[in-house]
């Protein structure tokens, strides 16, 4: 089998066929190390693109070999030494040139493999089999997906849309309508020049002029080009509009005096990364912010991520509020809703059964998925014990607990993973 190497080297002078192969094989550390560096950077710096280290172990080819275990049986020479049935010690390990933490003094080691990785490679690693559970395409606004599809034939195009047997379907029409009468007019002749042939004294006359007239009539006949410009169709194509997806997410964060900084930090990280894979999968998506005290605002991008404010804790006011940008701005027969909530679970106590009743009763009957993130160390608060009945009865209701950084992305990648069957939210609704 031949193996085909491109080579051709990219602005950076790196080739990218080898550089994507590479990614293939080594796709599992370099999410690991992406998880890391999430835990690691600023949350400012989770757009950019940064260095992956791939330990040294992990880039050798595998191999098979002879290992030290096992039982095997050898036949040797024999010498002046040996006997048959002496046991032969295994001969030391040599020292050699090593590398890596088993180098040698005198040798030459090797370090674990970095590489940097661009903004985009960053990004489509990240979000790597991820998608938004339940979404169904109903809508033909805000069209953004088109399909190119067949409409006959036109008379321009490029050489490739050529159609072969249509062109020469039309080449034998054209030659058969301008040849017609002249072949009628030829067999004519040609019969009444066999006439005259067949007499005893055929007047030669005639017979040339017949003569004449056939060669002449043949050379008009073949003076028809076979294919003309006229005869060539073109297969035509034409971009079609498919049904797509009109979708919007509900970012609601608790901002309340009970979220320190470090919760806040989270739950931040937490967003840029929905909202950055939400704008790297979908082209059309609109997203919703939405803070909350003891009072629910909707806000923009800057004030979500960047707000000072703080107070006491009604979670309900962000739920209301949510219902009443639904019920305004997104019909759920129209749009996809989904809904993000993070929270450390505190609450005003005889808020949370209204939280309760407004998740129950109008907010998840109109979403496709709803998840609720607690951010704590300690035991679960009031919401989460509160919301647990709830979750085990619908399925697009997904809970899960943040304690550190490091849970921020499994968790994210477990609300959204992709699953065989897009009709169902493919993940378990309740998470410790």
């Amino acid at each position: 089998m031949a193996n085909f190497i491109d080579r051709r080297l990219n602005s950076k002078n790196k080739s990218m066929v080898n550089r994507q192969r590479f990614f293939r094989r080594h796709k599992n550390q370099i999410k690991r190390s992406l998880a890391d560096g999430i835990n690691n950077r600023q949350v400012t710096d989770l757009t950019t693109g940064q260095d992956v280290s791939i330990a040294r172990k992990d880039l050798v080819e595998p191999v098979f070999r002879q290992g030290d275990g096992g039982t095997k049986n050898r036949v040797f020479t024999g010498n002046d030494q040996f006997a048959e049935g002496d046991k032969i010690p295994r001969p030391k390990a040599q020292g050699g040139q090593g590398s890596g933490s088993n180098a040698s003094d005198k040798g030459q080691g090797e370090d674990d493999f970095v590489f940097s990785i661009s903004h985009d490679e960053y990004l489509n690693l990240l979000f790597d089999d991820l998608e938004l559970p339940n979404l169904q395409k109903n809508q033909l606004d805000k069209l953004v997906e088109y399909k190119t599809v067949r409409a006959g034939y036109c008379a321009e195009g490029v050489p490739a849309n050529i159609d072969i047997v249509k062109s020469l379907q039309g080449s034998i029409a054209r030659r058969i309508a301008m040849t017609s009468s002249k072949r009628r007019e030829l067999k004519a002749c040609e019969q009444e020049l066999q006439q005259v042939l067949a007499k005893e004294e055929p007047d030669q006359q005639v017979v040339a002029q017949l003569q004449a007239q056939i060669e002449m009539l043949k050379e008009r006949i073949k003076a028809v080009p076979f294919i003309d410009s006229f005869d060539l169709h073109y297969r035509n194509y034409e971009k079609q509009a498919v049904p797509t997806s009109k979708a919007v997410m509900f970012c609601l964060m608790d901002v309340s005096g009970s979220m320190v900084q470090a919760t806040k930090d989270i739950a931040k990280r937490f967003y840029i990364l929905l909202y950055l894979f939400l704008s790297r999968t979908y082209q059309t998506i609109d997203v919703v912010y939405i803070i909350h005290h003891t009072q629910a605002k909707e806000v923009d991008e800057q004030d979500f991520f960047y707000s000072r404010e703080t107070g006491g804790t009604i979670v309900s006011s962000a739920l209301e509020l949510m219902q009443e940008i639904v019920e305004e701005r997104y019909s759920s027969g129209d749009w996809n809703i989904y809904a993000a909530q993070a929270s450390d679970g505190d609450n005003w106590q005889d808020d949370t059964e209204k939280c309760y009743e407004l998740l129950k009763n109008n907010i998840l009957p109109a979403v496709r998925f709803y998840a609720y993130i607690e951010i704590t160390q300690d035991l679960h608060k009031s919401l989460w014990q509160r919301y647990r009945s709830l979750a085990n009865r619908e399925g697009h209701f997904a809970m899960r607990r943040i304690r550190e950084i490091e849970d921020i992305y499994p968790v994210f990648r477990d609300l959204f993973k992709k699953t065989p069957n897009a009709t169902t939210a493919g993940v378990a609704n309740v998470k410790d």
